[in-house]
């Protein structure tokens, strides 16, 4: 059993075995599709399959209602994409014919997932048997624990994209942001009942999963906020739809997918809530088509970064008391190259920055980069000041590769810190966070890095006197420079024993 936290979904070593199974059958770049197809008809099957029997125990005859699913936000099924079906004909030379009529039934039913789903399983291409084995380890994959919370999908995706990018050479997290980011987010930004909630680069749609969640933990509805999203990816597109689906979601993401740029598909849009994690150091954005374009208010962004770009779109589309809460890499926080630190200067002078949070590294599946959350607010409750963290040392190792945020002990405390500075009853604390005015940042010329402002935390003393300290420490030292110059002869030695001279 999978230990269960923020950076896994349950049955990675499912997905695993499933993508072996169809290692060498088909090119590299196909297998996300066939998984995350048939996860997605496994998963709303699970669900469906759970109130189907809790209706019949009812025996009110409303178990084929679709209304009596979809006031749990569960997704109708129909009789032909049942998982039940699927996993009958797994063996029979149709599995890929019974797997796409059973995608278009799902479509039929429901107009959003119009040409949305994967409909590539009868391809001559696909082998039968293989598919129906892959079909058998989706029939015996336990999804019962999988929370709604989760990004299933997204994360589905970017596992497969972890694992075989060395065949694919696709850029990662271009469409999946760790929970543990998302969830810190949704936190700090409290998104309320009866808002507009925006993601202009959304992704496979995690932001909006742990809205939802967010909004139905508090107010018992998960339908009361409107969502809207864009994607510029075809593919990333259709997922988020389906992610959306599968949650009981309804989405706006556009007739289609587009670049949020260029081709802005919710132009008069202003949101209370515009949440986002943006390509990170976007380059090649097309800012010499849009130099004149009406959202760089606070000046043009360099045509090599579109970090600046990101920014000054979601303030453009943010409600007069809305909130922005996104993820970018650390070099937005200081750079000054190409007019950047002139728009950082001016979004500050104007009050905007509500918070700064720096993040710890290995939070990303697909790269190690390290990461810091704005927050950018339109009149916010504290005037003149803007909240520093430095959260570099939080979370916990799941694996050698991965970090992850602990629910209460770490995202819990940073919502927290917000709260107590939005209420001005925080107190700083050294090395953790500092409440700092407009004037102070422009001391330090407009740079928002946290460690500038939060100091490093104290350390208790430990009773040594200082002269006593002094003299052991450089005792210590002189010790260990005789050390290396023995070192440093022994390497010599050797080398010119083998006709190296240093």
């Amino acid at each position: 059993m999978t230990e269960k936290n923020n950076a896994n979904i349950g049955f990675e070593k499912q997905i695993w075995d499933a993508a072996c199974v169809l290692w060498g059958h088909i090119p590299a770049a196909d297998y996300r599709k066939v998984i995350v197809g048939l996860i997605f008809l496994r998963y709303i099957s699970n669900a469906f399959e759970k109130r189907y029997q809790e209706l019949v125990a009812e025996g009110d005859g409303f178990e084929d209602d679709p209304d009596a699913y979809e006031e749990e936000n569960i997704f109708f099924v129909p009789e032909k994409a049942r998982w039940g079906k699927i996993a009958s004909a797994a063996h029979t030379p149709e599995i890929g014919t019974v797997i796409d009529e059973a995608m278009r039934a799902i479509e039929d039913d429901n107009k959003k997932l119009k040409n949305v789903l994967p409909k590539n399983y009868a391809s001559p291409d696909l082998d039968k048997r293989v598919l129906g084995d892959v079909v058998d380890l989706f029939t015996n994959m336990d999804m019962g624990d999988t929370e709604e919370s989760k990004d299933l999908l997204g994360r589905t995706y970017e596992y497969c994209i972890a694992q075989f990018a060395a065949y694919e050479g696709v850029k990662g997290g271009e469409f999946y942001t760790p929970a543990s980011i998302v969830k810190t987010i949704v936190a700090v930004l409290r998104p309320f009942s009866n808002c507009r909630v925006y993601d202009p680069c959304c992704g496979s749609g995690g932001m909006f999963v742990q809205s939802a969640k967010f909004i139905q933990a508090h107010t018992g509805k998960r339908g009361t906020i409107a969502v809207y999203g864009q994607e510029s990816n075809a593919d990333t597109w259709k997922m988020a739809k389906m992610n959306m689906a599968i949650r009981g979601i309804d989405a706006d993401f556009g007739p289609y997918h587009a670049d949020t740029f260029f081709n802005d598909l919710h132009p008069t849009l202003k949101a209370d809530f515009i949440m986002a994690n943006p390509p990170f150091n976007l380059s090649n954005w097309g800012q010499e088509k849009l130099k004149e374009d009406k959202r760089w208010k606070y000046g043009v962004p360099p045509a090599g970064n579109a970090n600046y770009a990101w920014i000054q779109h979601m303030i453009h589309h943010l409600a007069p008391n809305g909130k922005i809460g996104l993820v970018l890499a650390n070099g937005a926080l200081s750079t000054q190259s190409s007019g950047e630190g002139e728009i950082r200067k001016r979004i500050i002078e104007d009050d905007l920055v509500e918070g700064i949070v720096a993040m710890p590294t290995q939070l990303f599946y697909s790269v190690t980069i390290p990461v810091t959350l704005w927050f950018i607010t339109k009149n916010k409750k504290q005037k003149g000041k803007t909240l520093f963290i430095d959260a570099r040392k939080m979370g916990y190792m799941v694996d050698r590769k991965h970090r992850d945020l602990d629910d209460e002990k770490d995202i819990q405390k940073i919502a927290d810190t917000f709260t107590a500075f939005q209420d001005g009853t925080l107190e700083d604390v050294k090395g953790f966070c500092a409440v700092v005015t407009l004037e102070d940042i422009a001391k330090q010329d407009y740079i928002l890095t946290p460690g500038r402002y939060v100091g490093i935390e104290e350390q208790e003393d430990d009773g040594e006197p200082f002269e006593e300290k002094m003299t052991r420490l450089t005792s210590e030292l002189a010790g260990l420079f005789a050390k290396s110059h023995e070192l440093e002869e022994e390497i010599r030695k050797k080398l010119g024993a083998i006709g190296y001279e240093i």
